[in-house]
């Protein structure tokens, strides 16, 4: 377990180094997270220990929202003032994803000729 926690935070490291280095705005985790996803795809050998590992932090992953849930308590005065440009923000951005997603849908079902009406076997 103590190995898998390693590579786990090792790769999170990575990430965070990467992000410094380059200045990308992403999160340094998301760029482990990635580093990880590349190493699997590479077949390259994991611990089987690190799986478990991994199921056990999901398992707890209801804990890792306390954080955030105290940063938004700590900010509800500026949450109370910019509150429904932040909604309106959220709300435009579900649309606009919604409708992407449905002309990305409609383009590749008339891509790979799927009429509405038509069962596939």
């Amino acid at each position: 377990m103590l190995q898998a926690f390693a590579i786990l935070l090792c790769l999170q490291l990575a990430g965070e180094t990467l992000v410094r280095a380059i200045g990308s705005p992403l999160p340094g985790p998301v760029i482990g997270l990635a580093l990880l996803f590349v190493w699997l795809t590479a077949r390259i050998p994991i611990p089987q220990t690190t799986h478990e590992t991994a199921d056990g932090i999901l398992k707890h992953l209801s804990l890792l929202f306390v954080p955030a849930g105290v940063g938004v308590v700590q900010q509800l005065p500026l949450l109370g003032a910019e509150g429904w440009m932040l909604l309106t923000i959220i709300l435009v951005s579900i649309a606009l994803s919604l409708a992407a997603t449905a002309i990305t849908f409609a383009a590749v079902a008339k891509l790979m000729k799927i009429d509405a009406g038509e069962e596939r076997p």
